[in-house]
């Protein structure tokens, strides 16, 4: 958002949504337009979306006038869409189709009676009128402001070509522009069909208990705090939280997961998953606007308005082009003709033939609709990207550096191995767990979840006299006796011999796998070993082989842990490289370096403590984009299941739109220099000329739409 918008969104702004669009320039038209009118201090549109944000006072009929050039409808945000009439009953194809037979018929009149006929003449000028009268008022408005774009291009064609008599080449002309606009309006409909999908997955209404009384009420009416009532089958209209019952939830549409979670009380849920088996009482714990899907569904249009670099070159490329393409028909039509004698109408014709196919359509649209496609399909899979410039950039990754603690690791420790000295393993456990029942740390947590799996009742043990020893572990009186639990450095302070040689070789073999040990004992000796570690998610190894595999050179993984516990998980995940005892702003710093290394580098967290380094790299991963919004935030890349699986779905299907954005500019300029070729020998014919053109769009579109097939 520019400075001046942020100024100006205290005031009013608004955002519609537009119908009708059919080409970028069209919506950029359209948004000098809309800035022209009295009360708007500002717009801005979406073409990716089809949606317009006006800052200021307006209203609906002053926005569709602004848009009469292309018979634009508008309508507010949140009414729902009018379901547009299948592509080939479109009311603005049907002209397409009399001005085709119209050609047809004065074709096989023209073979008849000759070309000269004047039937065969008014049938050419009637279906140039029929099919491109559209095309001309656009043409003549931009030719009387000067403003050259494809459709002054055309017009100025179409023109010429009826003044030296080549009726049938301008009527075929109008037609070849006519379909290669209907299939640019229908290509840019599937991409939009994306997000359109993802705006239907949430039900608009839910059953709502209030007191006692049970209603079934629209979204936008539904409060926080009401209580929703679902029935095993159905979708969920709303975020909350589940007060009573159990069932899985198949969340697929959020986070992309195809195997359904079970969910019960306490649980998070959110809008537009499909409740299978179980009766659900759901708190609504988020206003509509606010649920997660409605933030996928933002930010995913937000990421369609963001222009990536190669659309931004091609955008400056079209700006220069456009004109020079017209110097240069308008030079060639004059001088041979008025230096070198040569016939006046060949050499318009060829003139003429050069506007034609210097027309930058399909290098115009090379971009966005790729952009549009891969954002699209993302979100489908459950994967947030936030603008064509993190797809662009997420497709030259070279480095990829992981968070350890919650990302590569389940982020929760548990125990590992118990090995006991004097006494009985459960017992002892038991002593351990009500005395750490006390502590704040993360590694008790660890203990107690143990001692309430193994069933131990560690609850009806009377404890006394709790102390923490700062740093090192705390103790407390079981029983009249006194128990310390700690780290190993505590024992040997305490034990008036340190700690035995063997059990010191135990612990080393523990924590050379990685765990963290400690101790449970008395002032004499020790009882019993406990090893806690974080556990490695199943996914992560594989997860590394198959981003090495799609071509990434180096993996990095980043932990605050100690050297010894990294390497350890480190080997068993096969990252390239490993970093230990980081602080978060060491992490930044690695990150800064790797940037001046590599260029390009990915850091991926989970989007809590890791947002200073996730702003730091080149593109920024948060894993579980579902549950928090620091991620949702924070991140360039969202991938909303707590999983990592998809991210090697994302580097490819990255690196595929960059190979097909790179495929389409080259091959638009390619064309666009053949055609121009043709020149010189007096190929080029007006209709070979828009057929290129025509050619080239529809090639880059359906090059484009071979972004939807990408899958994990």
């Amino acid at each position: 958002m520019s400075e001046q918008q942020a100024k100006l969104s205290e005031k009013e702004m608004k955002t519609y949504r537009v119908q009708g669009f059919t080409c970028a320039n069209c919506a950029a038209k359209f948004e000098n337009n809309v800035k022209a009118l009295p009360g708007v201090q500002d717009a801005k549109v979406n073409f990716g979306a089809s949606k317009i944000t006006v800052w200021g006072t307006t209203t609906i009929e002053e926005l569709e006038k602004a848009g009469a050039f292309e018979n634009l409808k508008i309508r507010e945000d949140k009414e729902k869409a009018v379901k547009r009439e299948p592509f080939w009953k479109q009311k603005e194809n049907m002209k397409v189709y009399i001005s085709a037979v119209l050609l047809v018929i004065s074709w096989f009149l023209g073979k008849q009676y000759g070309e000269e006929h004047i039937f065969v003449t008014i049938g050419y000028a009637a279906s140039i009128l029929i099919g491109g009268y559209s095309l001309f008022i656009k043409g003549f408005k931009n030719l009387v402001r000067l403003q050259f774009d494809m459709n002054t291009l055309m017009t100025v064609a179409i023109l010429g070509a009826a003044a030296i008599g080549e009726w049938g080449e301008g009527a075929t002309v109008v037609i070849l522009f006519a379909i290669s606009e209907a299939l640019e309006r229908y290509s840019m409909d599937k991409a939009r069909q994306s997000i359109e999908s993802l705006m239907d997955i949430a039900p608009k209404e839910a059953l709502i208990r209030r007191g006692n009384e049970e209603m079934m009420v629209h979204v936008d009416d539904i409060q926080v705090g009401d209580i929703m009532i679902v029935k095993p089958g159905q979708k969920l209209a709303m975020d909350g939280i589940i007060i009573k019952g159990t069932s899985t939830l198949n969340q697929a549409a959020i986070t992309g997961e195809s195997v359904p979670v079970a969910k019960t009380v306490g649980d998070e849920v959110f809008a537009g998953t499909l409740n299978e088996e179980g009766l659900l009482e759901v708190k609504v714990t988020k206003r509509v606007e606010d649920t997660t899907l409605s933030k996928i569904i933002h930010l995913v249009e937000e990421a369609q308005a963001e222009r990536a670099p190669s659309q931004a070159f091609v955008d400056r490329f079209a700006k220069y082009y456009t004109p020079a393409i017209i110097i240069f028909a308008l030079l060639l039509a004059i001088i041979p003709p008025l230096f070198m004698g040569a016939d006046w109408s060949e050499w318009i014709y060829r003139g003429l033939a050069v506007l034609v196919v210097g027309c930058p359509c399909a290098l115009v649209i090379s971009t966005p609709v790729s952009i549009v496609t891969a954002i699209g399909n993302a979100a489908k899979n459950g994967v947030l990207i936030k603008g064509g410039i993190y797809l662009e950039e997420a497709g030259s990754l070279k480095v990829i550096a992981f968070d350890k603690t919650g990302t590569l690791t389940k982020g929760v420790p548990s125990v590992t191995d118990v090995v006991t000295y004097n006494g009985n393993e459960n017992e002892l456990m038991t002593i351990t767990a009500a005395i750490e029942k006390g502590s704040q740390h993360p590694l008790a947590s660890a203990i107690i979840r143990k001692a309430e799996e193994n069933g131990l009742n560690f609850n009806d043990v009377s404890v006394e006299e709790f102390q923490s020893i700062t740093g090192k572990g705390v103790k407390a009186k079981v029983n009249n006796k006194m128990y310390y639990v700690g780290s190993p450095g505590l024992f040997e302070e305490l034990l008036p011999n340190g700690i035995q040689s063997e059990i010191k070789e135990q612990i080393t073999t523990l924590q050379t796998q990685g765990k963290t040990v400690m101790a449970l004992g008395t002032e004499k000796e020790i009882l019993a070993l406990i090893a806690v570690a974080d556990e490695i998610r199943e996914s992560s190894k594989e997860v590394i082989r198959k981003l090495h595999q799609v071509g990434i050179e180096k993996t990095v993984m980043l932990t605050g842990d100690n050297q010894r516990t990294a390497e350890a998980i480190g080997k068993q995940v096969g990252v390239s490289d490993i970093k230990a005892d980081l602080l978060p702003e060491d992490k930044l710093n690695f990150i800064k370096e790797l940037r001046d290394k590599y260029q390009s580098v990915a850091m991926v967290g989970d989007g809590v403590n890791d947002a200073p380094a996730l702003a730091a790299a080149t593109v920024g991963v948060a894993m579980g984009g579902a549950g928090t919004d620091t991620a949702l935030e924070t991140a360039d890349i969202a991938l909303m299941s707590d999983d990592l699986s998809k991210l090697p779905y994302t580097i490819k299907l990255s690196r595929k739109a960059l190979a097909i954005i790179k495929q389409n500019i080259t091959f638009s300029l390619g064309i666009k220099a053949l055609a121009l070729l043709l020149i010189v020998p007096g190929w080029l014919t007006l209709w070979l000329a828009i057929f290129a053109d025509m050619g080239a769009t529809l090639i880059v579109t359906l090059n484009s739409m071979r972004l939807l097939k990408v899958k994990e």
